[in-house]
């Protein structure tokens, strides 16, 4: 049965003056989750946000919170994420050298347990966990800010995709990076079901509204 596509407006975009009420407006806009990546200025080039946000975002909305760890030995802050109130949490295969553990710990912790790729990553290097996972997360921009280029990695996302329909996974497949109405398509009819988006919802032109009215739009008859 075909999954429904569910879109995770990505905070990184959004204005911090006025966060609570743009987490609000995106939630009655009918955003499904939110993203929040949090980058350590070491595995990553930029520094953001801590468990602190994650805990006012906690506050600001109901929806599910997808925190996605762009850190180094993300193992040592797993709980301090679990306690500000996120719900799903993704670490990077390319920092978790034991990565069944973190995987194990996250679960234990009550959080739904991802794992994300770099573009250059293989899908292969998850091969040995991907019954562990509830989400696969394939990057489609080099990590660490908001805006950059879109890089078509639909074979990628199809290797995924066959996993699941092998059944060796039932992780949803979310994808990140120039996800826009233009990309949103593609990288749906290769396999994706959860969207990713930034600038496309919270700094598109009309509104938070608009822009997830138009992404929802270019991939409403599309099955994923």
């Amino acid at each position: 049965m075909p999954r429904s596509v569910l879109i995770s407006p990505s905070i990184l975009s959004a204005d911090f003056t006025r966060l609570g009420d743009q987490l609000r407006e995106a939630e009655q806009a009918g955003a499904d989750w939110f993203h929040l990546d949090v980058m350590d200025g070491h595995f990553v080039p930029n520094l953001t946000m801590g468990p602190f946000i994650v805990e006012a975002c906690r506050r600001a909305t109901r929806l599910p919170l997808d925190v996605h760890l762009m850190i180094e030995a993300p193992e040592r802050l797993l709980r301090s994420f679990a306690d500000a109130g996120a719900s799903w949490l993704t670490v990077h295969q390319e920092t978790c050298p034991h990565l069944h553990r973190t995987l194990e710990t996250i679960r234990e912790l009550g959080m739904k347990a991802g794992t994300s790729l770099n573009p250059s990553t293989p899908p292969g290097t998850l091969a040995e966990v991907v019954a562990s996972l509830d989400l696969i997360l394939i990057m489609t921009v080099d990590p660490g800010f908001s805006g950059g280029k879109y890089i078509p990695l639909l074979d990628k996302i199809r290797a995924v995709r066959a996993w699941r329909e092998q059944g060796h996974t039932t992780a949803r497949i979310a994808v990140d990076g120039g996800i826009s109405p233009k990309t949103a398509p593609e990288v749906v009819q290769a396999g994706a079901d959860v969207l990713i988006a930034a600038s496309a919802v919270f700094q598109h032109p009309e509104g938070i509204r608009a822009g997830l009215a138009s992404l929802r739009a270019s991939v409403q008859h599309i099955p994923a």
